[in-house]
């Protein structure tokens, strides 16, 4: 099988890793419930929403070999209306005003971890945006050349989920501290959002006058 090359691994995640930690719901919500129900309950949120990624590295391997069977165009294709998709969330989070908040209140409720386990599966496993942005962020690091496209892809998901599932795990555990310094510092988030932004712009770019 095809094994990713180091500039395949490490660039990705780099960029995997400055995705995970800047503010969104899933991360603002592992805070949200690790702050007020405690560390375990709220790696078992962070731990469900990574390993929920596995299902849209299923879909996005699938889908990838498809084309590429049916055409090496169609794949140019998916390439560049994926690099189209990630300008667009990446113009999105550059005109963001920050504001990256953190309710410890918000989320006081009796659920046990085994069920904030399966929320946080289930809530990112159905959610169509993240579907749309594996299709759109895995091809980017693809290398067809290499050879096994799909293994590369499935290799590129399993590493997103991985790292989601270590630095969600953090969060969940340092969410009371990680928390109030968000709420302090309001601009904080403001910078995650815009080197998240160019991150996105970047490869978007790069996805479109690649081939």
């Amino acid at each position: 099988m095809t094994l990713l090359t180091s500039t395949q691994f490490f660039s990705f995640l780099g960029a995997a890793m400055l995705i995970t930690v800047s503010p969104g719901p899933d991360n603002l919500m592992v805070l949200s419930i690790g702050a007020s129900r405690g560390r375990t309950r709220g790696m078992a949120f962070g731990l469900g929403c990574a390993i929920g990624c596995l299902s849209h590295t299923l879909l996005a391997a699938l889908g990838v070999s498809a084309l590429i069977k049916a055409s090496p165009v169609a794949f140019t294709v998916l390439k560049v209306l994926g690099g189209l998709y990630l300008i667009y969330m990446g113009w999105h989070a550059l005109k963001s005003r920050g504001g990256a908040h953190v309710d410890p209140a918000a989320q006081r409720n009796g659920e046990s971890p085994l069920k904030l386990f399966g929320r946080g599966l289930v809530a990112n496993a159905i959610n169509p945006k993240v579907v749309m942005f594996f299709l759109a962020f895995l091809p980017q690091f693809v290398d067809v050349s290499h050879g096994d496209a799909p293994w590369q892809i499935a290799q590129l998901g399993v590493t997103f989920t991985l790292q989601g599932a270590l630095l969600f795990g953090m969060l969940g555990y340092f969410a009371g501290v990680i928390g109030q310094w968000l709420n302090r510092r309001e601009r904080a988030g403001l910078w995650l959002d815009r080197v998240a932004g160019t991150i996105f712009v970047g490869l978007g770019l790069k996805l479109i006058v690649s081939r």
